[in-house]
């Protein structure tokens, strides 16, 4: 299968700088198990609130999940916005408008108490989750997040959310949803250092069936989220007016895309990523919603709503290095 996108002129909007963790960087986490070098050791036992049941607190960042977009079926309606979508070369991601990921959120930095567990986003965004036994509001004012009530079956979260206002979408590659949209997710914390979410979205306006996606997340330990604020210096969208007809198209084959997949770390600040070969796509994990890179070249990649990536190899040799160009600057990043 070879990847056939159409490229058009875009300015650079926002990289993933505000995924990043770095406050605090020679302040060890207390109350981490750690192996006999120091490191935090992800494989110890779950840890557990006062009454027996996980607890799912910590920094948490995306890790290699393995999703296929080949699965959704959206209806018609859906399907007309989303190749809207797309011919606009994704500015009307909500991120390039700094408005909340809504149901396309990650699980952030995690705050469990046993009524009560917050989901803490960079910049303004965060999820109050109740698990006091409430029941969801009968008609709510949409909300850009939703409402969360969760209860548990076994060592299972499972929380279930509506209310959302129709404004964001399922996942950083722009499938819609309306306001009928429910979400239900069932968190698992096997271990110390993961934690693993299936996450299944119904909504009779945008989808024919049950969409679910399964997320892997890994404690990012010893590190504290920055604060960001996206819309104190957006100025880019109103220089995002191409169209992906107007531009000719980019094959990129999958032997190709296969020695780009990975992970890579930036520093100062730390930021991983982890590009995977699904579907003969090349996926981005780890910096949000799971996202389809766009190619603009054989080695270059457009971020929706974010920046050019730019992978460097030599031959047909793995690529060792990622360069992230955005707003004119470049940052350097390694494989792991």
């Amino acid at each position: 299968m070879t990847v056939r996108i159409m490229i058009g002129s875009l300015a650079l909007a926002l990289a993933f700088m505000p995924l990043a963790n770095a406050q605090w960087l020679n302040y060890k986490t207390p109350g981490i198990p750690r192996t006999a070098d120091g490191k935090p050791d992800l494989s110890a036992p779950t840890p557990r609130l006062p009454d027996g049941k996980p607890d799912f607190s910590g920094s948490w960042v995306g890790a290699a999940s393995g999703n296929s977009f080949e699965a959704i079926r959206l209806t018609a309606w859906a399907e007309t916005l989303y190749e809207r979508y797309l011919e606009n070369l994704f500015r009307d991601d909500p991120q390039v408008s700094c408005l909340p990921l809504g149901p396309a959120s990650g699980i952030g930095e995690v705050v469990h108490t046993p009524n009560l567990l917050l989901m803490l986003f960079e910049g303004t965004s965060y999820r109050k989750i109740f698990l006091d036994g409430r029941d969801l509001p009968r008609n709510p004012n949409p909300d850009w997040m939703g409402y969360s009530v969760g209860h548990w079956e076994g060592d299972t979260l499972v929380i279930v959310t509506a209310g959302f206002n129709g404004r964001t979408w399922l996942d950083g590659s722009g499938h819609p949803h309306t306001e009928a949209l429910r979400m239900t997710e069932r968190l698992l914390r096997p271990d110390f250092g993961h934690i693993e979410v299936d996450k299944t979205f119904v909504d009779s306006g945008a989808l024919k069936e049950p969409w679910t996606l399964h997320f892997n997340y890994v404690l990012d330990a010893d590190n504290e989220p920055l604060e960001y604020v996206c819309n104190e210096n957006e100025r880019d969208r109103i220089h995002m007016i191409g169209k992906a007809s107007d531009e000719k198209s980019v094959d990129v084959r999958p032997a190709t895309l296969a020695r780009y997949a990975g992970t890579y770390e930036f520093t100062n600040p730390i930021v991983r990523l982890t590009f995977n070969l699904i579907d003969g796509r090349l996926i981005m994990v780890g910096a949000g919603p799971d996202t389809v890179l766009t190619p603009r070249s054989q080695t270059e990649f457009f971020v929706p709503g974010g920046s050019v990536l730019e992978f460097v190899s030599k031959g047909n040799e793995p690529a060792t290095k990622l360069i992230d160009h955005v707003a004119g600057q470049a940052r350097e990043g390694i494989r792991k």
